[in-house]
C-alpha cells in the first residue's frame, strides 16, 4: 500500500483551526456617562437662553412700544453659550476617549 501523502499546508501545523474573535464595542461605560453629561450641559445652556421676548411686558403681554432689557442679561449672553460650547467639547472628548477594556 502506498503511504498517505501529507499536506504541507495543513491546519495542524499552525495550531487550532477555530478562530476566536473578541468583538468589543468601541464605547465603554465612561464614554456614555460623558456623553450624557455633555448632553445635559447643552440642554441646560439652551434652557438658560430661553425667556421672554424683547417686546413682552412683565405682565406677559406683547407691546411693540415696550423694550425688555432682560434679553441682555448675563445669563443669556454669557453663561448659556458657555455651557452649550462646554457641552459640545465634552461630547467630542467622550467620542474620542479610548476604551481601556
Amino acid at each position: 500500500m502506498a503511504k498517505k501523502a501529507k499536506n504541507k499546508y495543513s491546519a495542524e501545523q499552525f495550531g487550532t483551526t477555530e478562530t476566536v474573535e473578541n468583538k468589543t464595542f468601541y464605547f465603554g461605560n465612561k464614554n456614555f456617562k460623558l456623553m450624557l453629561i455633555g448632553l445635559g450641559l447643552i440642554l441646560l445652556g439652551f434652557l438658560l437662553m430661553m425667556g421672554a421676548d424683547a417686546n413682552t411686558t412683565p405682565e406677559g403681554k406683547f407691546d411693540p412700544n415696550y423694550w425688555n432689557e432682560d434679553i441682555f442679561s448675563f445669563r443669556r449672553i454669557r453663561l448659556a453659550p458657555i455651557l452649550v460650547i462646554a457641552g459640545f467639547v465634552v461630547q467630542v472628548v467622550a467620542i474620542l476617549k479610548r476604551n481601556k477594556d
